[in-house]
C-alpha cells in the first residue's frame, strides 16, 4: 500500500512537494512550478503547504537496524 511521505532526499524546504511528486511517480520540479503557480495566480494560500508539512510523516529509512 502506498502512502504519502514528506521525502528525505527530494527536498528544497520541508520536502512536501518531492513527496508528493515521488507519490505520483513525476518530477519534483514540476509539482513545485505548479505549486509556485496555483500560489500566485489561483490564489491557493501557502498556509496549505505549511500545514502539509506539519501534517505528512517523514520517509522512513530504508535500513532497518
Amino acid at each position: 500500500m502506498k502512502k504519502l511521505y514528506k521525502s528525505r532526499y527530494n527536498r528544497k524546504v520541508c520536502g512536501v512537494c518531492g513527496g508528493i511528486a515521488e507519490y505520483f511517480g513525476v518530477d519534483a520540479s514540476l509539482v513545485r512550478l505548479l505549486t509556485v503557480l496555483l500560489t500566485v495566480f489561483a490564489g491557493m494560500s501557502i498556509w496549505v503547504y505549511i500545514i502539509a508539512a506539519i501534517i505528512m510523516d517523514t520517509e522512513p529509512n530504508e535500513c532497518a537496524w
